[in-house]
């Protein structure tokens, strides 16, 4: 790959707005478009949100965001339009080495020694197009954390593996996990386009070995075929949406010939980290095989730029429910101004906030992970104070196979009497008439 001279630049950064706590006997008034708190309450008071930028609703999306064309000028002059907005042109060019990322990126010592010591269960490899957006000189950046190694990688500690979730426990068949009664996750092969570095399945992604061959995409059909009880497939792996159009069309087809499979579900990060891949070819393909949902993996809301924009607008014009999955991480996201102004945008691109994952337990992730009480904290400052479309579910995925659970703040304070206790999002306690269910003896 030809690089171009090195040019310092430096992206837009989320700025990490904190909260402030404000009791109720203050005598200045509140910020427009918050409610007054109730005596003795205390409330989250948010900074202004960045305003959403004109893109989101113009109906003609600009090409490139202007992150992207000051990188693209600087470090990959040869490029032609038709070259950088190819998606196989962004995979054949993807920066996988140190001596590459040193061109682009002031490396820290963390993050040198990480990618000079290798040994990480977890490859290395982003697109140009997400290379992008990460800043040139802040090691700290929110997204520069999520795809450059760091040597935090090699550090175990207490109640982590490699696979914290137990699929290979659940898996009868090769790329296949059974393990809710009526849903299997079928792996259909383990490339991503880029790496995220809290993966839960860096055991397997990268490492060559789910291969998309028809042999064993086969196999985990016949399972599908025999097992009846199953109604909703998940692809996933890896992303699917890195398949050829053909064969992802062939095996959707397989899949939906099988009777007692309702809906299909893809689950991907595409849209995010190689757009350019969400051509109208792949819309039309996918279309066909309605009912089919996409769960898109966004992380922070500098991922959402007019080439991640377009991407969604081609996928929910052609029909197709668009929910996100967001890990909570720590220095990324954890923080109620970045989540909110995550979820507007998503809103925005047509996505429907569907989950907010606490960071699975995997090897060498610790510092990534947020305690549950900053998860907690998170979704009581959306709930009430943004639109309910708004808010994810908060969910762990239980390590050994337990399956998601939801987690709510406690918004039931108790009981008196015949009333229950509830308290709302401003923290005033509400009363609701529910008496117990009183049996009358019949005589």
């Amino acid at each position: 790959m030809q690089m171009g001279p090195q040019t310092v630049r430096k992206a837009p950064q989320p700025h990490a707005h904190k909260l402030q706590e404000v009791a109720s006997d203050q005598s200045d008034e509140p910020p427009v478009g918050h409610a007054v708190p109730p005596s003795g309450a205390t409330r989250a008071i948010y900074p202004s949100e960045t305003p959403i930028p004109p893109y989101f609703l113009a109906r003609r999306l600009p090409r490139m965001g202007d992150c992207t064309r000051a990188f693209r000028r600087a470090h990959y002059p040869e490029a032609t339009d038709a070259e950088w907005h190819d998606w196989r042109w962004q995979l054949r060019h993807r920066i996988r080495s140190l001596a590459q990322l040193e061109t682009i990126l002031e490396l820290g010592e963390a993050e040198r020694q990480a990618l000079s010591q290798g040994g990480s269960l977890l490859p290395f490899a982003v697109t140009p197009y997400y290379m992008s957006l990460i800043d040139s000189a802040d090691p700290h950046q929110a997204l520069r954390r999520t795809v450059i190694p760091d040597r935090s990688e090699f550090l175990r500690t207490h109640g982590e593996a490699d696979d914290p979730l137990g699929e290979d426990g659940h898996s009868p068949v090769e790329g296949i996990v059974h393990r809710y009664p009526d849903r299997v996750l079928f792996l259909v092969h383990d490339f991503c386009s880029t790496f995220c570095r809290y993966c839960t399945r860096s055991r397997v992604v990268g490492q060559g070995e789910l291969r998309p061959d028809r042999e064993r995409l086969e196999s985990g059909l016949q399972y599908l075929r025999e097992h009846t009880e199953v109604r909703d497939v998940l692809l996933s792996g890896g992303d699917p949406l890195t398949l050829a159009d053909e064969k992802l069309d062939w095996l959707l087809g397989e899949l939906r010939r099988i009777p007692h499979i309702q809906f299909l579900r893809i689950g991907t990060k595409v849209p995010t980290v190689l757009p350019q891949r969400v051509t109208p070819q792949l819309v039309k393909m996918l279309r066909k095989h309605h009912p089919l949902f996409l769960s898109i993996h966004f992380t922070h809301p500098d991922e959402c730029t007019p080439e991640t924009a377009l991407a969604c607008r081609r996928l929910a014009d052609a029909g197709i429910p668009l929910g996100s999955q967001t890990v909570l991480l720590k220095g990324v996201n954890d923080d109620v101004a970045v989540m909110q102004r995550l979820m507007h945008r998503l809103l925005m691109m047509r996505v429907r906030p569907y989950y907010l994952y606490q960071c699975d337990p995997i090897s060498g992730s610790a510092h990534f992970r947020t305690t549950v009480a900053r998860g907690l904290e998170i979704i009581r400052g959306l709930r009430g104070w943004t639109t309910g479309y708004a808010v994810p579910t908060y969910v762990i995925d239980a390590p050994g196979g337990g399956g998601k659970i939801p987690l709510q703040p406690d918004y039931l304070a108790g009981r008196d009497g015949d009333d229950l206790l509830l308290r709302s999002y401003t923290g005033e306690v509400h009363r609701y008439p529910d008496p117990p269910v009183r049996m009358e003896v019949v005589r």
